[in-house]
């Protein structure tokens, strides 16, 4: 009997990003303010991490609210309709719920049901995640065009006495179109991850710790100090990392990986117009660019000096600002690169809208 050849949908060899969108929150947290709950100084601060300042989403505003505003403006830039889209992907590490997903609600706020919608916990490699897996389905034919949002409000999941990561972090929302396009637009893309450092950054307590602490509190069983302080509202399952495993990581191994997507792109640091890593620290940024050799006439992303480490929205909230302020970029080759907990990677060349 022979069998029915199957129809596949027709390739793309090429994709693009079209445009751009960032929701930022309203309130500003300075280093000041910071010092209010940890023993340091805004000169430790800035010395130590280059930031100055960060964002902060109020009670009211959700990951989806700050995704939904991203989201609006990358479809104005890129000229397309919600309706239009075949895919929405959020990378999120702080919505707040395990299911539904955040890109769920996000594509029926945009009115774009009914096109596939779903979040990624990559971190903050979320977002370079999100546009690997955008420019495939372009590219396969799977969609025309796909969202790819990083939104945060890592604020939900920090104890701001705690001094190893509390103070770096800061939230907003950073998004971007992917569509097909008649040049190469976004090299290939160089990611994977190291489970042997899975331990690095990551939540203090499980949400089944809880269950089963608050469990036992409901049967009348008696609590250990250690116990009833897990249940306390106020250490509620926060962010931690080991700064210096992370800081060494971050400068030796991830260099290696943006200098493996340059060689996939088949440019070299000379042909960049600029490079936008994952905002984590500044000393990492220039420890990076230093062992990229990358010349004077590339300019660094230094978001991070305002908006703090917004993890996956990082990289696309510094994209956003970079081509606000450097609107000459437009068209130039960008390499971004992503980075935490996990630990996971991903990198890419990409033209800038």
């Amino acid at each position: 009997m022979s069998v029915p050849t199957l129809k596949q949908a027709p390739l793309r060899e090429n994709t693009r990003i079209m445009g751009v969108g960032a929701y930022r929150p309203g309130v500003i947290v300075t280093n000041d303010d910071v010092c209010q709950w940890i023993d340091s100084s805004d000169e430790w601060i800035r010395q130590r991490t280059g930031i100055i300042t960060r964002h902060r989403a109020p009670a009211n505003i959700s990951v989806i609210d700050m995704a939904e505003g991203a989201a609006r403006e990358a479809l104005q830039k890129a000229g397309i309709e919600a309706s239009q889209l075949g895919a929405v992907i959020v990378s999120t590490v702080t919505h707040p719920y395990a299911t539904p997903s955040a890109a769920a609600s996000l594509a029926d706020r945009l009115g774009a049901t009914p096109a596939p919608a779903f979040d990624i916990s990559a971190a903050c490699a979320g977002y370079c995640y999100g546009i690997a897996q955008a420019d495939a389905l372009v590219r396969s034919g799977t969609a025309d065009y796909v969202l790819v949002v990083g939104a945060e409000k890592l604020s939900d999941v920090i104890d701001n006495t705690e001094r190893t990561i509390s103070f770096l972090l800061g939230d907003g929302a950073g998004a971007v179109v992917i569509g097909p396009s008649d040049t190469p637009g976004i090299g290939p893309s160089v990611w994977g991850s190291d489970g042997s450092k899975w331990d690095a950054i990551g939540m203090t307590h499980s949400m089944l710790d809880l269950r089963e602490l608050a469990s036992a509190g409901k049967q009348g069983g008696a609590l250990s100090a250690e116990e009833a302080a897990v249940t306390d509202a106020a250490v509620w399952p926060t962010l931690r990392q080991d700064g210096q495993t992370v800081f060494r990581w971050a400068v030796w191994e991830m260099a290696k990986v943006a200098q493996q997507a340059l060689d996939a792109a088949g440019i070299t640091a000379d042909d960049l117009a600029a490079f936008i890593p994952h905002q984590a620290n500044m000393r990492i940024i220039d420890e990076m660019a230093k062992k990229l050799k990358l010349p004077e006439n590339v300019i660094i992303a230094r978001d991070i000096a305002d908006a703090g480490n917004t993890s996956a929205a990082s990289i696309p909230l510094a994209t956003h600002r970079l081509l606000q302020e450097n609107p000459q970029l437009s068209g130039g080759l960008a390499l971004q690169i992503g980075f935490g907990a996990g630990l996971v990677f991903g990198a890419q060349v990409i033209v800038l809208p």
